[in-house]
């Protein structure tokens, strides 16, 4: 069994590494080593998550998914996150999180114990992740009615566009020669910032 650890930040500007340490641990104190780390900055509340797809598709049968919170996980619709499982479920692979003490029992290599707590360890990470989603929503919900608010004051105006960045971004897109990673990495960008310049771009096409 192989233990590979999952570190996600939302944005470029939050740093995706911050509880590398903690997982470090986590595994040390159990005799695991972690074989790889799996870092990206994206929305949990997007499916669009190269490096998460990436361990899924070099895990190998019955590998460990090693992750700091469940809502680095997901924070995903219902949908999105049956998704996500199936993936996970047709390789076996053990999820284990560290807010999420019941899936600690995971980390054993004894299969009898693994088998008897899976079920269990499925069905609060089911109630984890919608809680997840259900915060993600309500926190979005409530800054969508405060900029309302802001606006009908007349004390919102908006976050002002990043002019030189943004056309920096499309100057990559319309030459085609570098990828969105590419693009994200070279303007510090979010790959939602380059999808928002690339939908911009066809409209005007």
């Amino acid at each position: 069994m192989f233990v590979r650890g999952y570190l996600r930040a939302s944005t470029k500007s939050q740093d995706a590494l911050r509880a590398k340490k903690q997982l470090e641990n986590f595994a040390s104190e159990r005799n695991l080593r972690i074989a790889a780390f799996y870092v990206e900055n994206e929305s949990g509340a997007s499916l669009n998550r190269p490096q998460l797809f990436d361990l899924i598709k070099e895990a190998h049968v019955g590998d460990m998914l090693l992750v700091e919170n469940v809502d680095r996980l997901s924070r995903l619709s219902e949908p999105d996150w049956n998704v996500l499982k199936e993936s996970l479920r047709r390789k076996e692979i053990k999820i284990v999180a560290l807010d999420l003490p019941t899936s600690w029992l995971m980390a054993t290599t004894d299969d009898f114990t693994t088998r008897m707590f899976s079920a269990m360890n499925e069905m609060m990470l089911d109630m984890l992740a919608a809680i997840a989603r259900k915060d993600y929503v309500t926190r979005r919900e409530r800054a969508a009615q405060g900029i309302k608010t802001a606006q009908q004051s007349g004390k919102y105006k908006g976050r002002r566009e990043n002019l030189t960045r943004n056309n920096l971004i499309r100057k990559h897109l319309i030459s085609g020669q570098s990828s969105w990673q590419e693009i994200m990495d070279l303007t510090n960008c979010s790959r939602g910032t380059v999808a928002r310049q690339a939908a911009l771009l066809k409209l005007q096409s």
